[in-house]
């Protein structure tokens, strides 16, 4: 099964520089922007691996990065 990387910079290739700029400046995005790495690669390794996890459990995850995905985001076009 293939799945989508979906880290910041692939998701927001027009925003890198400020992603950049705001992991150096900006400590509360730095701490968000680790979280969302760290959720999206543990979403990958699930799914990559197929490795067998409730679907709820999975779909939890997902909401969570969504969630810090959509806080980045509005810190990126403040």
């Amino acid at each position: 099964m293939t799945v989508d990387h979906h880290d910041l910079v692939h998701e927001f290739p027009e925003y890198k520089e400020r992603i950049h700029q705001l992991k150096m400046d900006n400590a509360h995005f730095a701490k968000l922007f680790e979280e969302y790495n760290d959720l999206t690669n543990k979403i990958e390794v699930l799914e990559n691996n197929e490795v067998p996890v409730a679907d709820e459990s999975l779909e939890d995850l997902k909401k969570q990065r969504l969630t810090l995905k959509d806080e980045l985001y509005a810190m990126l076009t403040a």
